[in-house]
């Protein structure tokens, strides 16, 4: 059984052994966050991020949108509870929601010219080669946009080989 597991540490995702053998592999695949108006929510996420609405559903008290880039990656659901239109409570637990982009600059000012407050303009960092900007949603959600120069990592989808806007915008 110690070959086996020393097998499993070189898979490039997390994973459990079960038993004789059996691996399970976990993929993050859908993030829920709290809006206070679902329509005004996806005039951001649909309308300034041009994520695709997948699909909307209402359950009980509750209004839900789920979006996903075509691209694939993690899709993200929006739920208003209809029984509180409090303000959003940002507490400590979420720092920030991450957006790979293939121009950040533009889905920036897409991001003011909406309404949303602007907290950091558009960078290139030195230590990584991306550019980033972050923006606080209609919410107050802290949403960094990130442009990657030298493609993502496997099994992250590049927004710059995805984009009809990815060559003329690219570095």
């Amino acid at each position: 059984m110690e070959g086996a597991r020393s097998s499993i540490a070189t898979v490039s995702f997390y994973n459990v052994e079960l038993k004789l053998g059996e691996v399970m592999t976990q993929i993050l695949g859908q993030y829920c966050i709290n809006v206070r108006d679902i329509d005004k929510a996806l005039e951001f996420w649909e309308g300034v991020c041009e994520l695709p609405l997948q699909h909307r559903t209402e359950i009980p008290g509750v209004l839900e949108a789920v979006l996903q880039a075509e691209q694939g990656g993690s899709r993200i659901q929006l739920a208003q509870h209809l029984d509180n239109d409090a303000s959003i409570d940002m507490g400590t637990a979420m720092w920030k929601i991450y957006v790979n982009t293939s121009d950040c600059q533009r889905l920036f000012d897409r991001a003011i010219a909406a309404g949303c407050e602007s907290v950091t303009e558009p960078m290139k960092l030195e230590r990584w080669p991306v550019t980033i900007a972050f923006v606080k949603d209609f919410d107050g959600y802290l949403i960094e946009f990130v442009e990657h120069h030298e493609g993502t990592r496997e099994g992250v989808p590049d927004p710059k080989k995805n984009s009809d806007r990815g060559s003329e915008n690219s570095d």
